[in-house]
């Protein structure tokens, strides 16, 4: 059945900050082609750090210097730090220049093999910090609201701050529709919904659909051009999207109309089954 087409590829040379559009990619199990082949990471807690603890993330952007490939998954990426300044990765004082702009000691950091199992592994948490109000703060939630549900994240995530071997949130590949973008409006969200709050991987313009399509789409499997996916959950939605960002300011009605309309849930995480290179165009359907 077909529900669309591709209108937006993305990809995010370095996690939580700006990405860049691409017109097409290759797309395999490990998501778009350079997706996230760098993070930053905290020196004193010696753990991959995201928007969620360090929102100035947000107002950085980075792009490739050379274009990544499935054996090149962290080639050299180019910096735009909040006021302005450039900086390369391979830069000698890259490292200081993000601990200035981001206002703690951090350093930049490529994939790492995923059976360094060290490197990815969460630094032990606080016992000083009651969990469920740190859960509360990450999501942006009041008293009163309820906790989302987040039974579809991996397991391991207890364990590790990504995936081994990546530096995504918990599955390769990010899709939204645009129906969800309208719905997001709708509920209250207005003027602010804007794609880049979201960072997906691939936009689908599902014309004059209405609702969060990608909730129905969880457990199914989907053909984008020549690439195949399998929806594993919709996307748990932090305050990350309300935060400010290059060129969007702050918004409290997108982070409220998530909370009451859609249970912080929009959009979906897929993992890739079948490799293909996609491009903005491709037909895009579900297969059961």
């Amino acid at each position: 059945m077909q529900v669309g087409r591709v209108a937006e590829i993305w990809r995010y040379p370095v996690k939580s900050m700006g990405g860049e559009q691409v017109q097409r990619s290759l797309l395999d199990g490990n998501g778009i082609a350079g997706d996230r082949g760098w993070a930053v990471r905290d020196r004193e807690a010696d753990e991959t750090r995201s928007a969620r603890q360090i929102p100035r993330l947000l107002q950085c952007a980075a792009s490739y210097a050379e274009e990544p490939a499935a054996d090149r998954r962290s080639p050299r990426v180019e910096l735009s730090l909040p006021d302005g300044a450039a900086v390369g990765s391979d830069a000698e004082n890259v490292g200081e220049l993000l601990s200035a702009a981001l206002e703690r000691e951090v350093s930049l950091t490529p994939l790492h093999p995923a059976d360094d199992h060290a490197h990815y592994r969460r630094a032990p948490g606080d016992p000083n910090v009651d969990p469920i109000a740190m859960l509360r703060e990450v999501f942006g939630l009041r008293e009163d609201d309820p906790l989302p549900d987040l039974s579809g994240l991996p397991a391991d995530l207890a364990q590790f701050s990504t995936p081994p071997g990546t530096y995504f949130d918990c599955y390769p590949l990010h899709v939204m529709t645009t129906a969800s973008l309208v719905s997001l409006s709708g509920f209250g969200a207005g003027d602010d919904v804007d794609i880049r709050r979201f960072r997906p991987n691939i936009l689908i313009d599902t014309g004059d659909a209405e609702g969060l399509p990608e909730v129905e789409w969880a457990g199914r499997r989907l053909r984008i051009g020549g690439a195949e996916i399998e929806v594993k959950t919709t996307t748990v939605r932090c305050s990350v999207p309300s935060h400010r960002q290059r060129e969007l300011e702050r918004s409290g009605a997108v982070g409220r109309a998530l909370i009451e309309h859609t249970k912080q849930h929009l959009g979906a995480y897929a993992n890739v089954l079948q490799s293909a290179e996609v491009a903005v165009g491709d037909l895009v359907e579900v297969l059961d």
